[in-house]
């Protein structure tokens, strides 16, 4: 399996020291990927799904690591197929591209896709999610995975929310990062104008919301198109940022928990919205 490199004899498997597995490395911190324009894909699942939006040219994975496990036959020769390169490492090498305990010794080099808002939102969706400061990588990329399980047709990173990219973020998304268009500006206000003008109804999640998704829904108002608003794990969503929205609601709490995470809650808001659209 392994290819023949610079720094490694034919069908010996690249170490950690190796100059290919040192570029990808480089790739686990927001300024590598920015500077390469591209990211690491880790673990069965998300390679399988990069593979396939390689196969379907919505993006190109450049290269495949992989360990020596039956279990990964399968992939590797799927990129085989695809005009991919696949290098062979070590366990050691593996490890040092995961940011996991448990690294599952597969891991893909994509490119990082470029989208704006504005291309994000060009078939007009009817379902958004807005994070706006959010600073955990795992809650963000649940956050994309719940939105492609919803049918949402975008993700939109504004402000100073964590890179859709980040390792910990692609794994949580379990692929659906490949799915949907994500996008990223650093301007909030223009984000959400983005929104609007694609006719999107801006809905603030709100803990301390006068309304609640209970009273919006008999209403009729989660059937309209609308993008999700989420604000920072700490703090939630600022007056500034609320004062650019159509309304904000909370999720209803019929028990005694004081209030849900941010992926929860997420979850509940984005399939209210989705149940009350295929209706």
């Amino acid at each position: 399996m392994a290819e023949s490199t610079s720094d490694s004899r034919p069908g010996t498997p690249l170490t950690e020291r190796s100059s290919r597995v040192a570029v990808a490395r480089k790739l686990t911190r927001r300024a590598g990927r920015e500077k390469a324009g591209a990211f690491l894909a880790e673990g069965a699942q998300a390679v399988g799904e990069a593979l396939t939006a390689h196969a379907d040219d919505r993006l190109r994975v450049r290269e495949l690591f992989v360990t020596e496990q039956p279990r990964h036959t399968e992939l590797a020769e799927r990129a085989v197929l695809a005009g991919v390169p696949v290098r062979e490492v070590t366990d050691k090498a593996a490890a040092s591209l995961s940011e996991t305990v448990t690294p599952q010794g597969v891991v893909a080099v994509c490119d990082l896709p470029r989208t704006g808002t504005v291309a994000a939102l060009a078939q007009r969706p009817k379902l958004v999610a807005v994070l706006v400061g959010i600073a955990d990588p795992g809650n963000a990329g649940t956050v994309v995975r719940v939105s492609d399980a919803a049918g949402a047709g975008a993700v939109l990173f504004a402000g100073d929310t964590v890179d859709a990219y980040n390792g910990k973020a692609v794994r949580a998304s379990t692929g659906s990062l490949f799915h949907l268009p994500i996008a990223r500006d650093r301007d909030v206000s223009a984000v959400l104008a983005a929104c609007r003008d694609a006719g999107l109804r801006l809905v603030g999640a709100d803990g301390y919301a006068a309304g609640d998704l209970d009273t919006a829904d008999r209403a009729g108002e989660l059937a309209e198109p609308t993008a999700w608003v989420f604000g920072s794990e700490a703090h939630g969503l600022s007056d500034e940022v609320k004062a650019q929205l159509d309304t904000t609601l909370r999720v209803p709490l019929y028990g005694q928990a004081e209030s849900l995470n941010l992926a929860t809650a997420a979850a509940v808001c984005l399939y209210s919205s989705a149940r009350a659209q295929h209706r």
